[in-house]
């Protein structure tokens, strides 16, 4: 009987011949499993993967990811193939909130700017002006006159961070959350903060620590020189090029894959080990190579909703 490693390592083979066949390629975000990671051409945060995906001569995009980012990617590239090994990998932060809710919500505040955070379905993003990932959001918002009203989904974690960065009153947060984000909490940032010290703090701006760690930042709680709210992509970065030994990361544990993997002398120690997305943990390498075999399942949308969503989409890719 095979091995795990040797049963991943005989399918990533095999992927690789289809990948090839099909003149495809592997897109894959920083929370999948380690062994997806292993098989993608790129892996990075929503912004790096729309970026990679609009430049791609590809005929074939894999996205191993949750749906709104395959949306996303299909949005970008009409004329290419969109593939998502499981249709069922989903988001609840995306799911807390529909176009009829925005639209609802933007009668309450006509003429305000919608800025949405990418993970949102393609109908939201018909209805906004901006989209916007964790990398850019305060860039995004920074870029819209200081006196126009915002409206600012689906994530209120996200939302209060970027409205105490900007200084802005008028943005208005929708009251939405991602559930693995929002189940990292204060008290566990506190309690593994004493256990390590010295350890460089990296939090994700849609945890629910994120708001209550501005505060003990600015009442010096914690250590503001070794404390920093970050996309993903940011948490790489920083750790490459910081001289600290040892981190503190708290967003969804995929990342710790990349971090260990890109920096083997350091030490990554999770905020909370449960941050576990079930959606992104749907995408499986035997699921990847029947993708790959099957051409299937394909992710459209409808080219009148695909039009508009372009406008928001295009402006995140521009900013930031």
């Amino acid at each position: 009987m095979l091995t795990t490693t040797q049963s991943n390592t005989a399918l990533q083979a095999e992927i690789k011949i289809w990948k090839d066949k099909r003149k495809a390629v592997i897109l894959a975000h920083n929370y999948q499993l380690p062994e997806v990671q292993d098989i993608a051409d790129f892996v990075g945060d929503s912004l790096g993967l729309s970026r990679e995906a609009s430049k791609t001569d590809a005929e074939i995009i894999v996205f191993c990811g949750v749906h709104f980012m395959a949306e996303t990617a299909a949005i970008i590239n009409p004329d290419k193939t969109v593939l998502l090994p499981d249709l069922e990998a989903g988001c609840s932060l995306s799911d807390t909130i529909t176009a009829d809710q925005l639209r609802a919500w933007k009668a309450e505040h006509p003429g305000a700017i919608v800025v949405s955070y990418v993970n949102t379905s393609a109908e939201v993003k018909a209805e906004s002006d901006y989209c916007c990932t964790s990398s850019n959001a305060v860039e995004v918002v920074q870029a819209i006159p200081e006196d126009q009203e915002i409206l600012f989904l689906p994530d209120m974690f996200l939302g209060s961070y970027v409205k105490r960065i900007t200084g802005r009153k008028n943005i208005h947060i929708w009251m939405g959350e991602c559930h693995v984000h929002a189940g990292i909490e204060p008290g566990q940032i506190e309690t593994i903060q004493q256990q390590h010290p010295q350890a460089e703090m990296l939090i994700h701006p849609e945890c629910g620590c994120s708001t209550s760690s501005m505060y003990l930042l600015s009442s010096g709680v914690l250590p503001q020189s070794r404390t920093h709210l970050l996309s993903t992509s940011g948490m790489i970065t920083h750790a490459q090029k910081s001289p600290a030994s040892e981190f503190i990361v708290a967003t969804e544990i995929g990342i710790m894959h990349r971090l260990e993997q890109q920096n083997p002398q350091k030490r990554f120690f999770a905020a909370n080990p449960d941050a576990i997305c079930p959606y992104m943990k749907k995408i499986t390498l035997p699921k990847v190579l029947a993708s790959l075999k099957e051409n299937r399942p394909v992710v459209t949308v409808p080219p009148e909703i695909a039009q508009r969503a372009l406008k928001a989409i295009n402006r995140m890719l521009e900013i930031g």
